[in-house]
C-alpha cells in the first residue's frame, strides 16, 4: 500500500510549475525558493558523502510479453505513456520546480541520478535531508498546502473539503484558506491522461478492465474515484493492470490527508496467482482470532479480496520515489474495503531482485550463522504478502466516535498501519502454518527472514512510514527479549519471544487504531520511532559493505522491446 507504500517541497501557488534558474526570483506564498546558484556550476552537494550516491542498486524491470498479443502490447505502450504523466504530477506535488530544468541545472551525473531517484533535493532514505546547498528543508504538507500553514491553523479553519483526499489548500491574496480540486489544479495533464486510458480501453478483449479503464480516466477529470475503485476491484482475469492515480497519503506528513500521483503497469504471473488465490478467504476466520478484545475486531473484512503475483514494468511517481513498493494492498476507500475486501498484488520481480541483492547480503552481515539458512525467498515472499493481506484485519472505524483511523491518526496513522500490517502478516504466517494451508518452509524460516527483513527496511529512515513501522518493531522485540546478540554482533532470533512479542505488539496497535489515541500514538513513536545507537552501528556496517539501501530502475518501452 501497500499498500503503501509512505514528504514535501515547493509549488506555486497557482499550481503550475516553476523554473529552476540560476538568478533568484520572488517567491510565491506557496514557495521556498532555492538561493541563486553560480550557472557554470549548477547545484552543488551540501553535506552529503560520496559513498550516500551509491546507495541505490540498478535493476532492469522485464517481463516475458510473448502471451500478450499486439493490441495487448499497444495498451501497455498507452499505460506507460499515461504513467509519465503521473510521474510528472508528483513532481509537482512533491517538490514543484520543473524537473527537467532543475535536473539539467546540477552538473555532476551522479548527483543528477541521485536527485533524479528522490524527486528533489531531499534524501528521502535520510530523513528528508538537504543534500543540494541553496534549498531549504523539506515542508511537512510538500506542495499539498502552503509552505507557511501550521496545523491549528488548518485545523480552526472553515475550508471546504479540509481533510479531502484529493485537492490542494490554498491562500488567496487576502491571506484566506481555500480548497482546489486536483481535477482543476491539473485540468490538462490529467485530460491528457484520461485520453491515454481511454484509448488503452478499446484495445482490450476484457470488458471489466475495459469498464475499469474508462471509470479510472472519468475520475481522474471529475476528481471521484470510487466508483473507479469498485470497478478494479471486480477485475480478476486480466492479464495486464495499471494501478494509476492519486492513491497514498505518505507524502502528506503535515496531516497524511492528500493524495500523491503515481502509476505501475503491471504484468500478472498466471501461475504464482493461481498459488496464492485461496489465502483471502481466511480473512474472516483470522480477524477474529486476533489477540486484542472484541470490540477491536468487530468489522468483519470484506471476503472479495483477491490475491495475484505480477511483473512490474514500470514504476511511476510516488511509487518509484526513494524506497520502491513491492507489494500493493488496494483499494484505500474504506467503504469498498468493507463491501468487496482488497487486491493484493505482489510484484514479484521487485521482490526478486530486493531478495537478491539486499537481503541476503544483509543476512550473512547481521544473522548468525547458524540460522542464515532459514532465509529463503519464500518466506520473504510470504512475510511480503500477508503483510498487504493483514491491511485487511483489524478495524478501520474507531470505536470512540473519532471517525476513521486514517482521520483521527492524522500524520501518524500511515506509520500505525504498517506496523499494523507487518505484525499481523506474521501473525496470519503463523496461524496458517498451523493449520497446514502454507506448506512450503518452518515457522522459523519466517521469523528469521522477517528478522533480516527489519535490517532491510529500516535504512529507509525515519521519513518514510514503513521505515518508522520497522524502528517500532526492531525497539520493541528488543524490550521484549526477542532476538539476542552475541559476541560476534549477529543477531539470533528466539523462537518463544518472538511468537510472544508478536502478539503483545498486536494488541498494542490494534488497540491504540481501535481508540483513535493520537496522544499515545505519538507518545509510542517518540519512544520506539527512532534508530538508537546500537542499530546505527549494525546499519553502519552494512553500509561498510556495501550493501545497497534499495533499487532504482531501468525501465520503460524501450527496455521492453515496445
Amino acid at each position: 500500500m501497500k499498500r503503501a507504500m509512505l514528504s514535501t517541497a515547493i509549488m506555486l501557488a497557482c499550481g503550475v510549475m516553476l523554473s529552476a534558474c540560476s538568478e533568484p526570483q520572488k517567491p510565491s506564498n506557496n514557495e521556498a525558493q532555492p538561493q541563486a546558484n553560480n550557472s557554470d556550476t549548477g547545484y552543488q552537494l551540501k553535506d552529503l558523502s560520496p559513498a550516500r550516491l551509491d546507495i541505490y542498486t540498478e535493476v532492469t524491470l522485464n517481463s516475458d510479453l510473448s502471451h500478450l498479443n499486439d493490441n495487448q502490447k499497444k495498451m501497455l505502450g498507452l499505460l506507460i505513456e499515461a504513467s509519465k504523466i503521473m510521474d510528472d504530477l508528483f513532481w509537482q506535488q512533491a517538490f514543484g520546480m520543473n524537473k527537467a530544468e532543475f535536473l539539467a541545472n546540477i552538473k555532476d551525473p551522479k548527483v543528477r541520478q541521485f536527485a533524479d531517484i528522490n524527486y528533489g533535493p531531499w534524501d528521502r532514505l535520510n530523513g528528508d535531508k538537504v543534500f543540494l546547498e541553496g534549498f531549504a528543508d523539506k515542508a511537512p504538507g510538500a506542495q499539498f498546502y502552503p509552505s507557511d500553514i501550521s496545523k491549528d491553523e488548518l485545523n480552526q479553519a472553515d475550508v471546504k473539503d479540509k481533510a479531502g483526499l484529493y485537492s490542494l489548500i490554498k491562500r488567496d491574496a487576502q491571506g484566506q484558506l481555500y480548497s482546489v480540486a486536483y481535477s482543476e489544479a491539473y485540468q490538462t495533464e490529467l485530460n491528457t491522461a484520461a485520453q491515454l486510458l481511454r484509448d488503452a480501453s478499446k484495445l482490450a478483449v476484457d470488458k471489466q478492465f475495459s469498464k475499469y479503464l474508462n471509470l479510472r480516466a472519468d475520475a481522474l477529470v471529475n476528481n471521484s474515484y470510487q466508483s473507479s475503485d469498485f470497478a478494479w476491484m471486480d477485475m480478476k482475469n486480466n492479464p495486464i493492470d495499471v494501478v494509476i492515480g492519486p492513491i497514498e497519503t505518505y507524502e502528506d506528513q503535515l496531516f497524511g490527508y492528500r493524495t500523491a500521483f503515481e502509476s505501475y503497469v503491471l504484468v500478472k504471473d498466471m501461475a504464482w496467482s493461481e498459488r496464492l488465490a485461496k489465502f483471502a478467504a481466511f480473512l474472516p476466520e483470522l480477524q477474529q482470532g486476533l489477540p486484542v478484545d472484541a470490540k477491536y475486531k468487530q468489522e468483519v473484512p470484506g471476503s472479495d479480496a483477491d490475491l495475484n503475483a505480477y511483473d512490474v514494468i514500470y514504476y511511476a511517481g510516488h511509487s518509484n520515489a526513494g524506497s520502491k513498493t513491492i507489494a500493493i494492498n488496494l483499494p484505500n476507500d474504506e467503504e469498498v474495503q468493507l463491501q468487496k475486501g482488497t487486491r493484493r498484488l505482489q510484484l514479484k520481480n521487485a521482490m526478486q531482485a530486493k531478495f537478491d541483492k539486499i537481503l541476503v547480503p544483509i543476512a550473512d552481515q547481521l544473522i548468525v550463522p547458524e540460522q542464515r539458512k532459514h532465509i529463503t525467498f519464500d518466506a520473504f515472499f510470504a512475510n511480503t504478502m500477508f503483510h498487504e493481506v493483514a491491511h485487511g484485519l483489524g478495524i478501520k472505524n474507531t470505536i470512540t466516535g473519532k471517525g476513521t483511523v486514517r482521520q483521527s491518526l492524522q500524520e501518524h496513522a500511515s506509520a500505525l498501519e504498517e506496523g499494523k500490517a507487518d505484525i499481523l502478516g506474521l501473525y496470519m504466517v503463523e496461524q496458517l502454518l498451523k493449520k497446514g494451508e502454507i506448506s512450503e518452509g518452518t515457522l522459523e524460516d519466517y521469523y528469521v527472514t522477517f528478522m533480516a527483513g527489519i535490517f532491510r527496511s529500516v535504512r529507509f529512515g525515519a521519513s518514510s512510514a514503513h521505515g518508522k513501522a520497522n524502528m517500532i518493531r526492531f525497539n520493541f522485540f528488543k524490550q521484549e527479549g526477542a532476538f539476542s546478540k552475541n559476541a560476534d554482533g549477529l543477531y539470533q532470533v528466539d523462537m518463544a519471544k518472538m511468537g510472544a512479542a508478536m502478539e503483545k505488539l498486536s494488541n498494542v496497535i490494534l488497540t491504540l487504531q481501535g481508540d483513535g489515541d493520537y496522544q499515545k500514538v505519538d507518545q509510542l513513536l517518540a519512544t520506539h520511532g527512532d534508530i538508537k545507537a546500537e542499530l546505527q552501528a549494525d546499519l553502519d556496517k552494512l553500509a561498510a559493505a556495501n550493501i545497497p539501501v534499495d533499487v532504482t530502475f531501468k525501465q520503460g518501452k524501450a527496455v521492453l522491446g515496445l
